[in-house]
């Protein structure tokens, strides 16, 4: 799975569109929709307020790990 389809699974997974992401991220639905589809690289700002947001790990986002929690801090 890429980077950016774990974006719309994990948004899926939550019940949650992407119109209610867009609003976390004050960005426009369409904006977001081009980080799902691929067509916008998503800036590390963005990753990180995902995690936060999501209560994963930004390695988890990126397709980079399936464990979905971060490391106790």
């Amino acid at each position: 799975m890429t980077y950016y389809e774990n974006l719309r699974v994990i948004r899926e997974d939550r019940g949650l569109t992407q119109k209610q992401i867009a609003e976390v991220l004050e960005t426009t639905q369409q904006y977001y929709s081009d980080y799902e589809n691929g067509k916008r690289e998503i800036p590390i700002r963005v990753y990180i307020k995902l995690s936060r947001y999501y209560g994963v790990s930004i390695d988890y986002l990126a397709g980079e790990t399936d464990i979905s929690e971060s490391p106790a801090e």
